[in-house]
């Protein structure tokens, strides 16, 4: 056999998934064949290779750049422009995920970016933003199920034309396309069909959420919504705000899928409340795609996001006493004034669907760090977080690396506590539910 530095992706993959050596064995001693042994030190040269990239894949656009609405419920400044400003020179985002582009109307807002020189596309997909991050296209539509259940996905496509393509399709089924997330008259299998045949990736959004989601509004398994063929390729699901990975991995059904956790942001502030860390070789959409379908050593290597329970829809919530759950889950019923007027958190349907009685996570499943945002966290305004990006240079660098001494020079001692505190993870929180977020609490001295 001839080694060279190019291998078989198949025998790859193969060789990743059966033949690596046990993590107590190393390399000399584990008895196997030369071939396998050459392939090992390929595949730790290509792990070796990956750059890591912090993506968010899940960001909406407010307002076009002439003004016209697109996510109705979002800020005005929302715009495209912003947002690739936002996440290049603030956030420290590096592969961003708008998933407006489905609009007519933002389209027109793309190829302006690309006339003017701003945005470029790549040959492997995505669009690059002045060489220092890259676009991602993605549309998020809601489905119906013939049960009435509702839910959201979002649909990337590669390419601005094959995002026109998809317009084109949907614009049969949505009253108004240049709207953001609208209603489509079809199923969520029949959505897939679409996004797949035109050679899309397809991620149940905000997977758990009680209004409209796959597993929170329509079905307790894949299987009730989905057809044995689509869920094959169904690569990725997105945790949403209100849940997280240990949460998820109740869920029998998810064993094989990865986890996003994405921001579903509505304005500047929020981008990059949850994000991803991924390892890819370069940024672009072929390798994001290989990185969600776990392929020659691309894959998502964290999930940064908020503890479930400051997610606006993690407790049951009573419509009629307004209080929020906090017993046992399930919570089915109100505890405080017996109403069955509730709308169900995301913690009480898992625990309602739930396969196994704790999580059992597969061994390719990443670890998941909480984070509290600069803006949930108490004394912290816009003024603040100028003041501390001035300093640090994106909100990624506050929240992760700077020193308690470094934060107290320029926020002072009480708030440079409360940000290492969130970092810590032994915030004492509120939950949330309802529509309300929870709340990091100050402990009085």
């Amino acid at each position: 056999m001839h080694f060279t530095n190019q291998i078989d992706p198949v025998f790859y993959d193969n060789f990743v998934e059966h033949a690596r050596p046990p993590k107590s064995t190393s390399v000399v001693e584990y008895a196997c064949p030369r071939e396998i042994m050459h392939a090992y030190a390929i595949m730790k040269k290509m792990e070796a290779a990956m750059k890591q990239y912090f993506v968010d894949l899940h960001i909406h656009i407010g307002r076009t750049m002439d003004g016209s609405p697109v996510k109705i419920t979002a800020a005005r400044d929302l715009t495209l422009a912003n947002i690739l400003d936002e996440c290049l020179y603030r956030k420290g985002i590096n592969v961003i995920g708008v998933v407006d582009a489905g609009s007519p109307k933002v389209q027109s807002d793309l190829i302006r970016l690309v006339e003017a020189g701003s945005l470029a596309p790549l040959d492997k997909g995505g669009l690059s933003y002045l060489g220092k991050a890259v676009l991602i296209l993605g549309a998020e539509v809601e489905t119906r199920e013939k049960s009435g259940g509702k839910a959201h996905f979002v649909c990337f496509f590669p390419t601005l034309e094959k995002m026109k393509n998809f317009t084109s399709v949907m614009a049969k089924y949505i009253k108004n396309i240049n709207l953001s997330s609208q209603k489509a008259e079809i199923t969520a299998e029949k959505l897939f069909n679409i996004v797949d045949g035109l050679g899309g990736i397809f991620v149940p959004a905000h997977a758990f959420t009680p209004h409209k989601s796959l597993f929170g509004n329509c079905a307790a398994r894949l299987t009730e919504v989905f057809s044995q063929r689509a869920i094959a390729k169904i690569y990725a699901i997105e945790l949403g705000l209100s849940s997280d990975t240990y949460l998820a991995d109740r869920l029998a059904d998810l064993g094989g899928i990865t986890f996003l956790s994405n921001s579903d942001a509505h304005s500047l502030p929020k981008i990059g409340r949850e994000y991803n860390v991924i390892d890819m070789q370069q940024a672009n959409y072929e390798e994001l795609l290989m990185a969600l379908k776990r392929e020659k050593g691309r894959k998502v290597t964290a999930n940064y996001g908020l503890d479930p329970r400051l997610g606006k829809y993690h407790r049951t919530h009573c419509l009629v006493c307004e209080k929020i759950a906090g017993g046992a889950p399930p919570v089915l019923r109100c505890e405080y004034c017996g109403s069955d007027k509730i709308v169900k958190g995301v913690l009480d349907r898992l625990e309602e669907i739930a396969t196994y009685r704790e999580p059992v996570s597969p061994d390719h499943r990443p670890p998941y760090h909480y984070q509290v945002p600069l803006s949930f966290v108490p004394g912290v305004g816009r003024k603040t977080v100028d003041k501390l990006l001035q300093c640090f240079g994106t909100e990624m660098e506050i929240l992760h690396s700077a020193s308690e001494e470094d934060l107290e020079k320029v926020a002072g001692k009480k708030i440079a506590s409360l940000l290492c505190l969130a970092r810590s993870g032994k915030a004492e929180l509120t939950a949330g539910g309802g529509g309300r977020y929870g709340k990091m609490l100050i402990r009085e001295e």
